[in-house]
């Protein structure tokens, strides 16, 4: 290998936003987006990480996420051998929301809080976006208000870190972790380790199941859930709305992220058809985190489910 490399763009916030809504990118690459001028939306950065040096169908392929910047050479930098996605992620200033410390390096947590080190890898979810972050917010507000669940699942885990922030709350819950991404699962399992969570079935331990939303038969087995987390995008969130509900307790806490405000609206009206009542929202700039109650008896799908919905990662909603 020749070493890694970091190739640099301009960006406006709104590329910077649809960048973040990306799922799976049709290039080997790990996309960063930085706010550079505070509170100025036209001046922000695009920072991708590769293992190989960049070619002209990169480039290009950067340069339609940012086409503000056309016209603009991009800054093209080698960067030896270096772990060149820990590197994408080192600079990560710890984040403190509620009762949770999150870092990706070393760090101090403040007396009383309960530390996560999430170390720079390959999956998302190191708490830093607004909607990790605002469902780490709404998990200790339901623990604050005295809330408690006892059958947890986190779908689109990532790193773990909110069904790690379950376990933390509510010890004696069973927790299911589930990502269509088999790394994220091993990085899950990895972070895991790190962090002293326990990995396995039964109460205070995280479940680990590679799936496609739930269409797997260990998920199925394990619910009804009583607390349902699904911080993905909106389309998923759309399409996947019938099975979460299926598998959530009547009653059952649900919570949603990954999606804009202006999308709100759309995710809002799938649960609603599902029996599901929003409750709350959490608006964080330009995303929102929604806290919704499932209906008093428990959803039965009219049809079954079609996996072929999830080619909506990026839906325009």
């Amino acid at each position: 290998m020749s070493g890694s490399w970091k190739i640099t763009l301009p960006c406006t916030r709104a590329e910077a936003e649809a960048i973040d809504a990306i799922g799976e990118l049709p290039f080997d690459a790990v996309l960063m987006t930085t706010e550079v001028v505070l509170d100025d939306a036209e001046a922000w950065r695009l920072d991708a990480y590769v293992e190989h040096r960049p070619d002209a169908a990169l480039l290009a392929a950067l340069a339609d996420l940012a086409p503000s910047a056309a016209g603009t050479e991009p800054d093209i930098e080698q960067l030896g051998d270096e772990d060149w996605l820990t590197m994408s992620q080192a600079g990560l200033e710890p984040l403190h929301v509620g009762r949770f410390f999150v870092h990706t390096g070393d760090a101090e947590p403040p007396a009383g809080s309960r530390a996560f080190h999430i170390a720079a890898g390959r999956a998302f979810g190191t708490g830093h976006h607004e909607t990790t972050s605002g469902c780490l917010a709404m998990l200790d507000t339901l623990a604050s208000d005295g809330r408690s669940f006892a059958n947890v699942a986190d779908i689109g885990t990532g790193t773990g870190l909110l069904a790690f922030a379950a376990v933390a709350l509510w010890p004696e819950a069973a927790v299911t972790a589930t990502d269509i991404d088999p790394i994220a699962i091993d990085v899950t399992r990895d972070n895991a380790a790190a962090n002293a969570i326990a990995v396995g079935d039964g109460a205070g331990a995280v479940a680990l199941i590679v799936a496609d939303g739930t269409l797997d038969d260990g998920i199925v087995a394990r619910a009804p859930y009583d607390l349902v987390i699904a911080n993905i995008l909106a389309g998923p969130l759309v399409s996947m709305a019938p099975e979460l509900a299926a598998i959530a307790a009547p009653n059952a806490t649900i919570l949603l992220a990954g999606l804009l405000e202006t999308q709100r609206e759309t995710v809002v009206a799938a649960y609603h058809e599902c029996g599901c009542t929003l409750e709350t929202v959490d608006r964080r700039g330009d995303w929102s985190v929604l806290r919704l109650t499932a209906g008093a008896e428990r959803f039965v799908p009219s049809a079954p489910f079609d996996p072929k919905g999830r080619d909506g990662w990026a839906l325009d909603l």
